[in-house]
């Protein structure tokens, strides 16, 4: 179970506020452009994207085996792949997606996840902190005991920061199973007009 991270400028670990995020000049053009009232993809049920289901407030399972690792999100019932790799696969440079492609391997008793090959469309965070499809992540988890995992994650985007910059949180172990969750049932807010249509940046 993930602690939720609406805002990922803030270290969930001791509640210190980061300063500013370096931002190159297109990326503080688009972070002060955006308006999730109008603008937030998520609430027509497109896919939150990996780093944003990582931040949700619902649990995610996650399972492995001898070649890969799973990553069961119970929010919309979305699930990433991750095979222990040494090379990203030729469709995350000609096919990028909503959770792009990851590799994982192990540095001891710490699992680290490398991801690329993102389309772009997606935010980091709830508050809306932007990345472009140059988009590198870089995710840890390191059991600390039965019940308790340190995760962390890089942001290495160069058209929208000016340098790496990361963020950390601890995950607690839940011994219930993942839920049922649709997206789509009861979405009241997008019927009714309070969220507006989403459309992917190209089209506009």
């Amino acid at each position: 179970m993930p602690p939720y991270v609406p805002d990922m400028t803030v270290n969930k670990q001791d509640q210190r506020g980061y300063p500013d995020l370096p931002f190159t000049p297109a990326g503080l053009a688009d972070w002060k452009q955006y308006d999730a009232a109008t603008g937030d993809y998520t609430g027509s049920c497109f896919p939150f994207g990996l780093q944003r289901s990582v931040n949700a407030p619902y649990p995610f399972q996650i399972m492995q085996d001898e070649r890969q690792i799973a990553l069961l999100f119970e929010i919309n019932t979305w699930h990433h792949v991750i095979p222990f790799a040494r090379e990203f696969p030729k469709q995350a440079a000609d096919n990028p997606t909503w959770y792009g492609y990851s590799i994982g391997r192990w540095e001891g008793d710490t699992l680290v996840v490398e991801s690329r090959g993102f389309n772009g469309f997606t935010r980091l965070d709830t508050i809306g902190h932007p990345h472009s499809d140059a988009l590198h992540l870089t995710q840890t988890f390191q059991r600390l005991s039965r019940t308790r995992m340190a995760y962390s994650v890089t942001v290495d985007d160069p058209k929208t920061y000016t340098k790496p910059w990361t963020n950390e949180r601890t995950f607690r172990l839940m011994e219930t199973p993942l839920l049922e969750y649709s997206c789509e049932e009861n979405n009241r807010s997008l019927w009714q007009g309070r969220i507006k249509g989403w459309t992917p940046p190209w089209s506009k």
